[in-house]
């Protein structure tokens, strides 16, 4: 059975200014992608105005909890106890969030309610990668 998972979040979006704004994000999550987790962000904060979607690893955010971690893209560590940040960095630029470390626990906790870590069945996420990849043929 396919399982979702969607919790809201409120980032907040540190600038060159050194100050804070308020940007609604939503953490999602699903059974049949489990070795990751995606941070949904609306189109009126990207620079498109279409919206954004990142995806990475779903024990990036479970190491970086605890700790600094990630290389390339996404870097995550924790900033005292109460918030964590969260470093996006793309082509047009580099981003600084911050989240409530609560909820990214909460949010963690609920995927490996959904997916067990170690229990992961991949089989399914090759095979459909493979069907995409080779469209079919």
């Amino acid at each position: 059975m396919d399982i979702a998972l969607e919790q809201p979040a409120r980032a907040r979006l540190i600038t060159g200014e050194e100050r804070e704004l308020s940007v609604p994000a939503t953490l999602r999550y699903a059974s049949t992608d489990p070795l990751a987790v995606y941070v949904d962000f609306p189109g009126d904060v990207s620079l498109d105005g279409k919206g954004a979607t990142w995806t990475f690893a779903r024990t990036l955010l479970e190491t970086g909890l605890r700790g600094p971690a990630g290389d390339g893209d996404v870097h995550i560590w924790p900033c005292g106890q109460e918030r964590t940040v969260v470093e996006l960095h793309s082509p047009y630029g580099m981003a600084l969030l911050q989240f409530d470390t609560a909820a990214l626990n909460r949010f963690l906790l609920r995927t490996y309610a959904i997916v067990g870590a170690g229990e992961e069945d991949l089989g399914a996420v090759v095979e459909r990668g493979l069907s995409a990849l080779f469209g079919g043929v």
